[in-house]
């Protein structure tokens, strides 16, 4: 850990769920110290105006140096490309890493990032970008209790999390919890067409139709039926 028991926390990408985290963790007050590295200025301009306490840099490997944790939060079809270019600062610091990438698994994940590190899948849903989010989280054989806790109130930052023994699984998190929101979406949508056709109008539907949905959640989330 670093001085005075703060967790130095990185993250390699500032895009929506980097910055849904940062907002979460910022608001729980954690005992943590955050730099977030992008390259993209106008990225960082936005992590600079919200929370200026969080250092922002274009250098991941400066981001890296004596980091604990490393969040990998890049899209998928690059991290192979941003993996192997921070091989060296990543062997050094030797962080848990965690990624909230879809589809990319433990195993390409320790090669491209040279192996024989703690590392912590998840996989989170956009609900996460209102702090209402589910995550499933899996972990290798190299993550200790610490760290598997550490990870987890990361990811309860944003939302509730679920953790897997089986890397496999997350398939299968990707298709109920991480796609789910669209076909709710598309329910919403389809009810709110039926309101405004029995003559409300959109803003009565959208309001009868979200509170609902809310509403009925809330309702299977807290009722003592199966």
């Amino acid at each position: 850990m670093t001085t005075q028991n703060r967790t130095k926390i990185t993250f390699i990408g500032a895009g929506n769920m980097a910055r849904s985290l940062v907002a979460g963790m910022v608001e729980d007050g954690a005992a943590v110290d955050i730099t977030v590295s992008d390259p993209n200025e106008g990225q960082l301009d936005i992590i600079r105006s919200r929370w200026p306490a969080c250092e922002a840099t274009t250098d991941n490997h400066e981001a890296i140096s004596g980091a604990d944790i490393v969040v990998l939060a890049v899209k998928p079809q690059i991290m192979k490309v941003v993996c192997e270019g921070m091989e060296a600062s990543i062997q050094e610091a030797k962080p848990l890493i965690i990624s909230v990438a879809a589809g990319v698994s433990e195993s390409s994940l320790s090669q491209w990032l040279g192996g024989l590190l703690p590392i912590v899948r998840c996989m989170p849903n956009t609900p996460a970008l209102v702090q209402a989010g589910m995550t499933g989280l899996y972990a290798n054989a190299r993550v200790s209790d610490e760290q598997r806790s550490l990870a987890e109130s990361i990811m309860r930052a944003v939302g509730m999390v679920l953790w897997f023994d089986d890397e496999e699984k997350l398939h299968a998190v990707t298709a109920v919890s991480g796609s789910g929101p669209a076909y709710f979406f598309l329910v919403m949508e389809a009810m709110q067409a039926s309101a405004e056709g029995f003559g409300l109008t959109a803003q009565e539907a959208r309001i009868l139709v979200q509170q609902t949905a809310l509403g009925a959640a809330k309702l299977a989330m807290e009722s003592p039926e199966d």
